[in-house]
Order: C-alpha cells, then sequence, then structure tokens
C-alpha cells in the first residue's frame, strides 16, 4: 500500500443550506417536520440538478450540493427559495419550513463524492447570516455573478469566520424584481478618505464605549461584565435569540427585543452570570449543538425558545437547557396578549431563578420586574427601532427608519429613558454613516442631537 495518496483538488461553486429553528420544529411536531423536509429535500435535489449541480451532502436539515458556475449556483438558490415560499403559503404558520442558504466559490479537495475545505466552511457561516428564505453570497461568488443575473445585492460587510485568518465580505441577495440591478449599501472610498473615516470611526467608538457603559449599566454592573472565572459559586448562562414563528417575517423585531429584555432583566440577579447581547446574538439562525456554544460561551445554561405573534395574541415558548449534556431542564409554553408581555417575561425570569436555585431578596425582586416603561404601544416601537439600529451597522437608511421609531417611542412614553439612551447612540453612530446627508443636516449637528438626547436619559 502506498503512503502517498493523490488529492485531488477544484475550484467550485458551494451551496449550502439548512432550516431556521429546526430543533424547534422537530421538538414541536417530528413527523410532520420529517415529512416536510422530505418533500422539500425533493425539490431542492430537482432544482439542483437542473442548473448542473449535484448534491453532496443531505444531514439532518442541511443540504450541500456543488456546482460548476456560481451563476448556475445563486440561480438554483433563488429558484429554490421562491418555490419552497410557495410551499410554506399551504402549511400552517407553525409548521412552515424556511431554509437559508449561502454561496461561495472556493478551492476543495474531492474525497470520493465527498469535498472538504474552506470553501464549504465559508458557505455554511454565510448561510448563517441568511435571513429564513433568503440567500447570502460570499465576494468571490458575487464578483462573479454581477451584471448575469436579474438580482440586487446589499452589503453585508466583512465577517469572520472560525479557522479562517481572513473576514469573509458578504453580499445579500435581492430577489424581488425591482430590485434587479440594485447594490445597496456598500460606499467607494478614495486611501485618503477611508483613513480620515477609519480614525473618524474610532473616535467614535471610543466614545460610545463611554456612552454605553453609562447609559446600559450601572457601576456594580459594570463591575460584574469584567472577565473573571466561572466556579460552581455562580452560575452563568446565555439567553439566545428567540425565533420568530410568526408567519409575517417582519415580525422578527418582536423576538429579538424579548430576547434582549430578558438579558437585561437576569443581569440583575447578583448570583448569576449573564452573557452580553453581542456574545449571545452572534448565535442567531445557526443550528449549533448546545455543548458546542456552551463551550465557546463559558456558561453553564442556554436559554432558547421562540415567540409567536398574531392577532394582538403573543405565544413564548421557552427553554432551560444545561449547556453540559444537553438535557432540558424545564420546557414552558406562555399565552397572553401583547399587553401582557411584561408579565410573561417576568415569569419566565422567575423560573429561570427557582430552577437553579437563586435565592432573591425582596429588594431584588422588586428590581428584577421593574421595567423602564409600562407603555406597550412605546415598547414596540423601541423594539423596531431596535432591531434596524442592531440589523446593519453601516446602512445610514436604516439608521434613519431606526431613529423614527425611537422618536415614536419617547413621544408616546416621555420618561422613556431606554428609548432615550437608543436615540442618542443612534445619533452618534448614524453621524459616521451617512445619516445627516439624508436628514439635511452636518455631522456635528448629529452628533450633538446624540449628546442631548443623552442628557435626557435619567
Amino acid at each position: 500500500m502506498t503512503t502517498e495518496q493523490k488529492v485531488t483538488r477544484k475550484l467550485r461553486a458551494i451551496m449550502s443550506a439548512d432550516v431556521k429553528g429546526y430543533s424547534i420544529l422537530m421538538a414541536d411536531d417530528e413527523v410532520a417536520t420529517v415529512r416536510t423536509l422530505r418533500a422539500y429535500r425533493n425539490i431542492m435535489s430537482a432544482c439542483i440538478e437542473r442548473h448542473g449541480g449535484r448534491v453532496v451532502d443531505a444531514v439532518g436539515d442541511n443540504v450541500l450540493a456543488e456546482f460548476d458556475s456560481a451563476v448556475d449556483a445563486v440561480q438554483c438558490a433563488v429558484e429554490v427559495q421562491k418555490k419552497l415560499k410557495v410551499k410554506n403559503q399551504d402549511l400552517p404558520e407553525d409548521k412552515r419550513l424556511e431554509f437559508r442558504i449561502g454561496v461561495n466559490i472556493g478551492d476543495l479537495i474531492q474525497d470520493g463524492d465527498s469535498i472538504f475545505g474552506d470553501g464549504v466552511n465559508i458557505a455554511a457561516r454565510i448561510e448563517g447570516l441568511a435571513d429564513a428564505g433568503g440567500v447570502c453570497v460570499s465576494r468571490n461568488a458575487y464578483d462573479h455573478i454581477k451584471g448575469k443575473l436579474r438580482l440586487g445585492y446589499q452589503y453585508l460587510g466583512e465577517h469572520p469566520v472560525k479557522n479562517i485568518s481572513e473576514p469573509v465580505t458578504v453580499y445579500r441577495v435581492l430577489m424581488e424584481e425591482e430590485d434587479a440591478g440594485k447594490l445597496i449599501g456598500e460606499e467607494k472610498k478614495t486611501p485618503k478618505a477611508k483613513w480620515a473615516g477609519m480614525a473618524a470611526a474610532a473616535i467614535t467608538i471610543l466614545l460610545l464605549v463611554i456612552v454605553w457603559q453609562f447609559i446600559h449599566q450601572k457601576p456594580a454592573e459594570i463591575k460584574k461584565e469584567l472577565p473573571s472565572p466561572v466556579g460552581p459559586e455562580k452560575s452563568s448562562i446565555a439567553v439566545l435569540p428567540f425565533d420568530n414563528m410568526s408567519s409575517d417575517p417582519d415580525h422578527e423585531y418582536f423576538g429579538d427585543g424579548i430576547s434582549e429584555d430578558l438579558i437585561t432583566d437576569l443581569s440583575k440577579i447578583p448570583d448569576l452570570l449573564v452573557i452580553s447581547r453581542l456574545s449571545s446574538f452572534t448565535y442567531k439562525g445557526k443550528s449549533l449543538k448546545s455543548q458546542q456554544i456552551g463551550e465557546e460561551l463559558g456558561v453553564r445554561y442556554l436559554l432558547e425558545g421562540s415567540v409567536r405573534k398574531a392577532n394582538g395574541n403573543v405565544r413564548i415558548n421557552a427553554q432551560l437547557i444545561d449547556a453540559a449534556t444537553g438535557h432540558h431542564l424545564w420546557a414552558e409554553r406562555y399565552d397572553g396578549n401583547t399587553g401582557d408581555i411584561f408579565a410573561l417575561q417576568d415569569k419566565i425570569t422567575r423560573k429561570i431563578a427557582a430552577s437553579l436555585a437563586l435565592k432573591l431578596t425582596e429588594e431584588e425582586q422588586v428590581q428584577l420586574t421593574r421595567k423602564d416603561t409600562d407603555n406597550i404601544e412605546a415598547y414596540e416601537a423601541y423594539l423596531k427601532g431596535s432591531n434596524l439600529a442592531n440589523s446593519l451597522r453601516n446602512d445610514p437608511d436604516k439608521f434613519v427608519q431606526a431613529l423614527k421609531w425611537f422618536e415614536k417611542a419617547v413621544e408616546l412614553a416621555p420618561d422613556y429613558g431606554q428609548a432615550y439612551a437608543s436615540l442618542a447612540e443612534t445619533y452618534l453612530f448614524g453621524s459616521q454613516f451617512g445619516v445627516p446627508k439624508i436628514l439635511g443636516i452636518s455631522s456635528r449637528i448629529a452628533a450633538m442631537r446624540g449628546i442631548n438626547y443623552l442628557r435626557r436619559t435619567g
């Protein structure tokens, strides 16, 4: 037997797809989910074959395929999403399977029918950045397809990929007819402007670190966020982004808002270490084992769940998981109307505290249920603004839309400190990303507005 085996390498377009919220769908109705998944895979396989591709692997809810051409791969991805969108309309909203798809071009190693290499890893990472029912592509794929398809694209910036030395540039594919030919979000800068922008951004980020700590954290909370070993005397938890199970994808903001509020509420418990939103939300839309997430974040427990909002009613499914074993400590369903949302959040927080045997003083219990506002309409406006402000940090149009929602929130609730804080933050960030131009003001005025709102946070 020879000690050396020939390695076959090739340059291919890779399409990676998986189902958003697959584990929750399986837990809710395993038989129906498997039946729908099988039918949808048949549709995808037919599309892949029709566009000259090959299904490489299909494990769990994942589908991996390779193509000779990026154009073929993206055409296939778009066709798949359009066909599955039609199929989903025939299903109840809690039974729908929505795939996310990522496309990359990369150098691969072929071993029999299997493929390996960074090109596959990057495609999977890009898939995780796609919306449910959406398609994202790498810069390599974008360079091959731009101008060749009746599609539009939105620049999503650079994203780190595990075990890859350089970040990957990602674009969202805009599939609607009216978006054909558009490129949203990417700015071409001269070297001089680029360095000036970087310097201004550095100053703004430094200011915002101070602003963020002042707005969002009391001195004790700042101390709590400092890195420290998590021993047996202190429980640790990460609240993962709650999946939007509503039929309307625009309700995504509501689930994200509930996750953020639970992070804030749990952070008030002295004997509980809570991972920040910035870290927890990197797992948004990903299907990873709890053991992996727990190890990467260094936590003992995970809280995950889903939110369904329709006709003024809301249903929250929540599960507390032991990250080390993957076992559910408890799973609960909470039903109510949107006016009950604060009470439902309090129930979840108290349930977690009880499950982890955390004893709260009377003062801590009062602090735990204290909200920044009791105005539900203002709260929803704030959540919509936060969703826009957090979704794409360098999109000036989204910044401006976020400002309108925050302004509505403070109009409805003039003492809403968190909404004022978000107004301040958005004006300060937005002053560096084109917001002043859209609003017809100078960057200095935008920054001053941010500082003025900061003073009103109380």
